[in-house]
Parts: structure tokens; C-alpha cells; sequence
């Protein structure tokens, strides 16, 4: 076989094991161009949050869109300040794009692990019990500091 024709091999390799990663963040990059071109702080861009308007009550996401618009440009008090649990988010999310863009291009080492993984479960509990407490607490009295 020559060369020519193995490096082809590889090439074709890499980018189907890099389409996902690149095209997940190909969304993400477009999500965030879209909420940095449309400012959500001027009333009518984007619909209510319909919790916040048929029972008063702040759901975890309010004031994600705006925490996204300040994170997008940069203003990054302003994003804690609109959604202190969004920004948590973004950086955990980009955290693990990283991750598994490198598993996907094959920089960092395969670790002789069961595909299931024990402390998942646990872990997505533990992300729940976390977004409920952060909606109580937002919508308490002395939680102010967390509403939008």
C-alpha cells in the first residue's frame, strides 16, 4: 500500500471521528452568535418564561438568556448576575467538549474501564439536587442575590 493511500486512510478516519464533537460544537457556537446578536434585555425579543408568568415563581432558567448575551460579550459579572447556574453550566459544558474531543481525536489515553460507569446515576442526582436547590433558594426572600 502506498503512502499516499494510507494517510488518505487516516485522514478519512479523523474526520468521522471528529464530525460529532465538531458538529455539536458548531450548534453551540451558534446558539450563543444567536443570543449575543439578539439582545434579551430589551422587552419582546424573547418569549416570557412561562413559570415566572403563571406563578410569580423563578425557574432555574430564568435569566439564561441574558446570562448568555453577557457571557457572549464578555461581561462576565453580569452573566453570574443574570443566572449564576448558567455560567456553572457553560464552563462544565465546554469542559467536557474538550474531554471528549480529545477521546475523540485520540489525545489523551483509553483507560481500561467499563463502558457503565458506577457513579453516574449519582452524579446526574446530584446535578438535580442541585438545580432544585438552586430554584428554592432563588425564590426565597434572603435569596434574592440569585434572581435575575
Amino acid at each position: 500500500m502506498s503512502d499516499q493511500l494510507r494517510g488518505a486512510r487516516c485522514g478519512a478516519g479523523a474526520v468521522r471521528r471528529l464530525a460529532a464533537p465538531v458538529g455539536v460544537l458548531a450548534l453551540g457556537v451558534a446558539g450563543f452568535v444567536g443570543v449575543a446578536a439578539v439582545d434579551p434585555y430589551e422587552p419582546g425579543h424573547y418569549p416570557a418564561c412561562p413559570m415566572l408568568r403563571y406563578t410569580g415563581l423563578l425557574c432555574p432558567g430564568c435569566g439564561g438568556l441574558r446570562s448568555a448575551h453577557s457571557f457572549a460579550h464578555g461581561e462576565w459579572a453580569a452573566a453570574l448576575g443574570a443566572n449564576a447556574l448558567a455560567v456553572v453550566g457553560y464552563v462544565a459544558c465546554a469542559a467536557l467538549w474538550t474531554w471528549w474531543f480529545l477521546q475523540c481525536a485520540g489525545r489523551t489515553r483509553p483507560r481500561n474501564r467499563p463502558q457503565r460507569r458506577r457513579g453516574a446515576p449519582y452524579a446526574w442526582a446530584a446535578v438535580g439536587l442541585v438545580v432544585l436547590v438552586f430554584t428554592i433558594v432563588r425564590n426565597l426572600p434572603w435569596g434574592v442575590a440569585l434572581a435575575p
